[in-house]
């Protein structure tokens, strides 16, 4: 059903000084990264701030998504809903819109047991004709998908991928032993990404793309090249940065990270608050250190 693959930006929503939508600036990012050559791009994901986004928000930016990319890359929507009912429809308002997936999670709030995580995958995949890509994030959302469910699932023909945000990337290889390739796998874990390609993931749902683009698919590209000296040092400067794509405070880092290297802002939406104090003080060391030994990169063809 897809050919899913390569780096998917998880992209932040950009907002105006009043918390409003700043649609231009959203439309901009989005257009920097398809010129850096980004292979899909995601919208409604944790760092766009969907649970601070009503309906009608989330529905206007998978319209601008779809608008910005006019076909050259495919538009995924996050699907995060309190209830199954909820993401059905979500699920049909994407279709209509003319999106090309979904980025499925559990439902929101309500930690499910297996039985009922189980279902929710099921009678979602079976509300829509689109590909899904299967969210596991337990660290986050308290839910696990194990590889187990997942080879029962394997009869829904469109679970297509696997975002896998365990953050135990031996789960890379248990899919593979008990799926083959039933399924694309892609590390939803930016500092698990170089470990996650070598052991059999083809993409990378990726976050401080937002702010270093040329970077991140320059690394995801030398790792499918198979030129692993070059991938490691690259990683291994990248990786204080990457490292703030797992904390609770992920959007307000990302998004100081994108403030700081001029490709957006860092307004958030309440309750989130932009960084503070010695907190603020922290970060900015960190991204102004990376900044100071930026790599000039090596131009590769693209894949």
């Amino acid at each position: 059903m897809t050919g899913w693959r390569g780096v998917f930006p998880a992209i932040t929503t950009q907002f105006k000084s009043d918390q409003s939508i700043d649609m231009a600036a959203t439309a901009a990012s989005i257009e920097r990264q398809i010129k850096a050559g980004v292979h899909g791009i995601i919208m409604c994901g944790s760092l766009s701030e969907a649970s601070t986004l009503d309906g009608d928000e989330k529905r206007q930016m998978v319209k601008l998504a779809l608008d910005t990319a006019k076909g050259r890359v495919p538009v995924l929507a996050g699907t995060a809903e309190a209830t199954t009912k909820g993401a059905c429809k979500f699920a049909e308002d994407v279709a209509r819109l003319g999106g090309g997936g979904l980025m499925l999670l559990p439902g929101m709030i309500y930690k499910s047991d297996r039985r009922e995580t189980m279902a929710h995958y099921r009678t979602v995949a079976r509300a829509t004709d689109l590909p899904i890509m299967v969210y596991n994030n337990p660290p986050a959302y308290g839910v696990d998908i194990n590889p187990e469910m997942f080879a029962e699932l394997a009869d829904e023909k469109n679970l297509v991928a696997i975002k896998e945000s365990s953050d135990n990337v031996r789960r890379i290889t248990d899919i593979v032993n008990l799926c083959g390739d039933r399924y694309i796998l892609f590390c939803g874990v930016d500092d698990l990404i170089l470990e996650s390609l070598m052991l059999g993931a083809v993409g990378w749902v990726a976050g401080l793309v937002n702010a270093f683009p040329d970077e991140t698919v320059q690394l995801y590209r030398l790792a499918q090249k198979g030129r692993y000296d070059e991938a490691r040092a690259l990683y291994r400067w990248f990786m204080p940065l990457l490292h703030l794509d797992v904390s609770v405070k992920l959007v307000q880092y990302i998004k100081l990270v994108q403030a700081e290297v001029g490709l957006g802002t860092e307004t958030v939406r309440m309750p989130r608050m932009p960084l503070a104090g010695e907190e603020r003080e922290r970060v900015l060391a960190i991204i102004r250190a990376a900044v100071a030994k930026r790599p000039k990169l090596q131009a590769l063809a693209a894949e």
